[in-house]
């Protein structure tokens, strides 16, 4: 199985591996069959998790193997620098486009961002700020399996494997910080786990597309990796440590966050 996998195009690996982060995510959304009411102290634990991951993915596995990947360059950090700042614009210029609420922020201003509809409900508003968050991780996916074979010499198929495996594991409570909410507010069980399973949709979908833009023009690759990281790090300062912060768990979601951060970080030097 393992020699099969290796075999596969970088593409389908990319999917292959947003395909079993969809499915973790789903599983995560799960436990609305499990458990009746929202818990504020395990959901800001999950949240500060979840951004010590990816703070910790951010760097090992896309901002160091980028500044690695140009180090022979004139200027080794700028392609870095360029693609990290514009990760960061990317998400900034979604998140100025599409419409989505952030539940405990405490300006009314930016409870609500993007276009303005009345159409959607609150439901559909948290699960677009949550798909929009999965965007940059499905990319860093992609770019990570991309550049297994792009002659980067700083990337394996293991590290790869292991930034997905780090990405699973903060997706399962990722889901249920959305599918437990949306029950709270009274939807059916059913409902809940959809709209906490469909907020990881994008996660394949973008893993594809960046191993394939990296495989079409690898001299990309490093601005691709910091591009990833940009994202990454922008959802978590926007989105993710605010919202751990917001309760009365702000210790205990800063341990989960150091937590999250040391098993990614584990995880990519172990595999990398």
């Amino acid at each position: 199985m393992a020699e099969l996998f290796q075999n596969l195009p970088p593409a389908i690996q990319a999917l292959s591996a947003g395909i079993v982060t969809w499915l973790l995510t789903a599983l995560g959304a799960a436990a609305v069959f499990v458990f009746k009411t929202t818990n504020d102290k395990i959901l800001n634990t999950m949240q500060g998790f979840a951004a010590g991951i990816m703070i910790a993915a951010s760097f090992w596995s896309l901002l160091q193997p980028a500044i690695e990947y140009n180090e022979d360059g004139a200027i080794p950090w700028l392609p870095a620098a360029i693609g990290f700042l514009l990760g960061g614009i990317f998400i900034r210029g979604l998140d100025f486009v599409i419409p989505h609420i952030h539940r405990n922020a405490t300006d009314e201003h930016q409870q609500r961002e993007g276009v303005k509809t009345k159409s959607l409900n609150k439901s559909t508003l948290l699960v677009l700020a949550i798909t929009l968050h999965n965007i940059p991780e499905g990319l860093s996916i992609g770019v990570a399996f991309g550049g297994v074979v792009s002659g980067n010499g700083q990337a394996t198929l293991l590290g790869a494997l292991g930034l997905a495996i780090g990405i699973g594991i903060q997706n399962i409570p990722e889901g249920a910080a959305v599918s437990m909410p949306i029950r709270a507010e009274g939807a059916s069980q059913w409902k809940a786990f959809n709209y906490g399973q469909l907020s990881a949709i994008v996660e394949p979908i973008f893993a594809t597309v960046g191993a394939a833009a990296v495989l079409i023009v690898t001299p990309m690759l490093p601005y691709a990796l910091a591009f990833a990281a940009g994202a990454m790090i922008f959802v978590c300062v926007e989105e993710l440590i605010p919202e751990s912060q917001s309760g009365n768990n702000t210790d205990l979601a800063t341990l989960s966050l150091m937590v999250g951060f040391t098993i990614m970080m584990i995880l990519d030097v172990a595999l990398g």
